[in-house]
């Protein structure tokens, strides 16, 4: 008789880890992250904690792997949304809007990002967490500078504070869409929500 746990047994050794790293972007959507145990890990994937730690040396080892998919997924994302557009501030919106959508489909996502952020531990998956803010604040001062050097975007705009508030909107609509519920209220909200953030940054002639 083939169970899961046998068919799961003979996943090679990289594709088990992305499973389980799916599986635990799975459960971050459906409940706290800080209370996903290498037990329900091993549960949701029909698999003994032995199997689990056959492949992760430790608990800290699984959440340093899930924010490089993170980080790895939502980076290529927004680059991938931002190719061929028109204008810096054409490229910003897209990205912003794939970004909305990357939450949408994982909403797991954010959860585990505030969640290793607020941590007081400085472990793997924390300082990845802080590696990805930046490298995501850095394609976005990248996106004003460039902006600015082609008069899209008004001189006076300070480059660190409005790559700051790119990213804090997209957490303030994360935010109110935990609360709220309702995930899909970030899509209905973002287009306006960045209208607004754009009209600040648009050098008016």
């Amino acid at each position: 008789m083939v169970t899961s746990q046998n068919v799961q047994s003979k996943l090679p050794a990289d594709e088990r880890r992305a499973v389980t790293v799916e599986a635990v972007i799975a459960l971050a959507g459906s409940q706290n992250p800080s209370d996903i145990t290498t037990a329900a890990i091993a549960k949701h994937m029909n698999l003994t904690q032995g199997a689990l730690f056959r492949h992760f040396p430790s608990k800290d080892s699984i959440w340093q792997s899930v924010m490089e998919w993170v980080a790895d997924r939502l980076l290529a994302r927004i680059d991938s949304a931002a190719e061929g557009t028109s204008s810096p501030l054409s490229a910003m919106q897209a990205m912003f809007m794939s970004h909305i959508d990357f939450v949408v489909e994982h909403p797991g996502v954010p959860r585990m990002m505030f969640g290793q952020l607020q941590s007081t531990e400085e472990t793997a998956a924390k300082k990845m967490a802080q590696t990805l803010i930046q490298r995501y604040s850095e394609r976005i001062r990248a996106r004003i500078e460039e902006g600015k050097a082609i008069g899209e975007i008004t001189s006076e705009v300070d480059t660190q504070a409005a790559a700051t508030l790119f990213v804090g909107t997209i957490q303030g609509l994360v935010m109110q869409s935990m609360l709220s519920g309702d995930l899909l209220r970030m899509r209905a909200d973002a287009p306006g929500v960045f209208a607004i953030y754009q009209r600040g940054m648009r050098n008016v002639q």
